[in-house]
């Protein structure tokens, strides 16, 4: 199958690169934070025989443009742009982050018919707010001192410090600090981080929520309440998977899902 490479262009002019492969209804992936039209090649790859899939680099990242001051607004422009671009109305899939973006999008009206999330990370927990707003305003001031690589170390503090150590030592973190300076937009996204229970219940879209059976119970437990939130809404659970789902494992809900009929 051949991959075609393209820009659009968004409303406020920022260009949005982006890559289609395959044949079939659309269906566009949304990443999630440090991620690229790249990190959902795999995926993209395994639901091309069903679907012509669509990659995009949001804003700030890959072949894509910027424009400040970033605004959550403009991101779902992109996403309304990338809609028309595949002929007006497609379905979504989005990853972390990039689910609470596709949520956003379709409860502001942009035509997705079928939507799958993968583990938002939004919280379920209100007294998990005020630590978000201070990781919020601690990584906005690292971002604002040029300090990229402590704003990724702060963002994946939760890894352990080996795991970490490693990774900063990798040819991997060079790349992720290039993208980084986005990881205050994805905190936007996320608003106070917690679950936005009334937007959700406006979103008629048919929604397929998934998470994975390995991952943190926060995270779980955030899924099962989006779920509940969405008027038309279903859960599942993958098996022995964690927030860095397998593409092989992923692909047969989600072909499943987006070919249903009715």
């Amino acid at each position: 199958m051949e991959n075609l490479s393209g820009k659009i262009t968004s409303a406020d002019g920022t260009p949005i690169a982006y890559e289609r492969r395959g044949d079939g209804p659309p269906l566009i992936l949304v990443s999630g934070a440090l991620c690229t039209a790249a990190t959902e090649a795999p995926l993209a790859d395994l639901l091309a025989p069903h679907f012509t899939t669509y990659t995009y680099d949001r804003r700030g990242r890959g072949g894509s443009g910027d424009a400040v001051p970033y605004a959550v607004e403009r991101e779902v422009e992109d996403l309304a742009a990338l809609v028309a671009e595949a002929g007006g109305s497609a379905s979504v899939y989005g990853m972390s982050s990039g689910g609470v973006l596709a949520l956003q999008a379709a409860a502001t009206g942009v035509p997705i018919p079928r939507l799958a999330v993968y583990e938002p990370p939004y919280s379920a927990d209100p007294a998990n707010r005020e630590k978000f707003t201070e990781q919020t305003r601690r990584l906005e001031r690292l971002l604002a001192d040029g300090r990229r690589g402590d704003a990724l170390a702060l963002f994946l503090s939760e890894m352990p410090p080996d795991q970490l150590a490693g990774l900063r030592a990798s040819p991997a973190w060079a790349a992720l600090e290039a993208v980084a300076h986005t990881l205050s937009y994805d905190h936007a996204v996320l608003g106070d981080s917690l679950v936005p229970t009334e937007r959700l219940a406006t979103v008629t879209t048919r929604v397929l929520v998934i998470d994975g059976g390995a991952s943190p119970s926060w995270l779980r437990d955030a899924a099962r309440t989006v779920a509940h939130a969405l008027p038309n809404a279903r859960h599942s659970t993958l098996t022995g998977q964690t927030h860095a789902v397998a593409p092989q494992v992923l692909a047969p809900p989600l072909t499943d899902f987006f070919r249903e009929s009715g």
